[in-house]
C-alpha cells in the first residue's frame, strides 16, 4: 500500500501542491493542451496514482502517443491508466446528473484506496457538453460541486475547456468553480473562484 502524500507533483513546474486540487485550462492551442496534459498524465503514474482521461476530441490513441513521446512505458489498459469516451464517463445512463456524480466519488474513491492507489488524477475533455445530452446544461453545477467533495483520498482533476469553441461568458463562469487554473504553463490559485455555495446561490438567481 502507498503511503498517503500532503502534496501532489504536477510537473509542469518545480513547485509542490496540496493534494486534491481542482484545475481548468483554458487553451486555443492544441499545442499547449498536449504539453501540459502529457506532463500532469505522466506525473500521476510517477506518483503511483490511478490516471484516467476522457477523451472527447482526442482519440485514445493520440493520448497514448503523447506519453510514450516522454518515454513514458505505459501500463496495460485497465490498470493504472486508462483513456476512455467523456461522455460515457459523465453520462453513463445517457443523461447527465451533477448529484448522482458527486455522490458516487467517495465510495470509488475508497475503492480506489483500498486497491493501493496513492490518489487518484483524472482529466476531462469539457466539450462533450456540446453534445445535446440531457442535463448537460448543468455542466457548471458539477463543477462547482466538486469542489464540496471531502475525504482522506487525494483526487486531483483537470478539466479542459477550449476557447475557440466555448465562449467569453461561460469561460469565465468556470474560472468562477475553479480554485486553481494554469497560466503559460504554470499552476496558479484563481483570484476569480468563489464558493460552490455563493456561485450555486448566483446561479439559481439568475435563472
Amino acid at each position: 500500500m502507498n503511503e498517503p502524500r500532503q502534496e501532489t507533483g504536477i510537473d509542469l513546474t518545480r513547485e509542490r501542491f496540496p493534494e486534491g486540487i481542482h484545475i481548468c485550462m483554458i487553451f486555443d492551442r492544441d499545442e499547449d493542451r498536449q504539453k501540459i496534459v502529457s506532463e500532469y498524465l505522466t506525473a500521476g503514474l510517477r506518483q503511483g496514482e490511478l490516471v484516467r482521461y476522457a477523451v472527447d476530441v482526442t482519440t485514445p490513441e493520440q493520448v497514448r502517443s503523447w506519453l510514450l513521446e516522454l518515454g513514458v512505458e505505459l501500463p496495460p489498459e485497465g490498470g493504472p491508466f486508462s483513456v476512455f469516451k467523456a461522455e460515457n464517463f459523465y453520462c453513463p445512463n445517457g443523461r447527465f446528473e451533477p448529484r448522482e456524480m458527486i455522490d458516487g466519488m467517495l465510495p470509488r474513491f475508497e475503492k480506489f484506496r483500498e486497491a493501493g492507489y496513492s490518489g487518484v488524477r483524472s482529466c476531462g475533455e469539457m466539450t462533450w457538453a456540446f453534445k445535446g445530452i440531457p442535463g448537460s446544461d448543468r455542466l457548471l453545477e458539477y463543477e462547482a460541486l466538486l469542489n464540496t467533495v471531502a475525504g482522506t483520498f487525494p483526487h486531483t482533476g483537470m478539466c479542459l475547456y477550449d476557447a475557440r469553441l466555448f465562449d467569453g461568458a461561460t469561460l469565465f463562469k468556470v474560472l468562477q468553480v475553479h480554485p486553481w487554473m494554469i497560466v503559460r504553463g504554470k499552476i496558479i490559485q484563481n483570484p476569480y473562484f468563489i464558493s460552490p455555495q455563493e456561485f450555486i446561490k448566483e446561479s439559481k438567481s439568475k435563472q
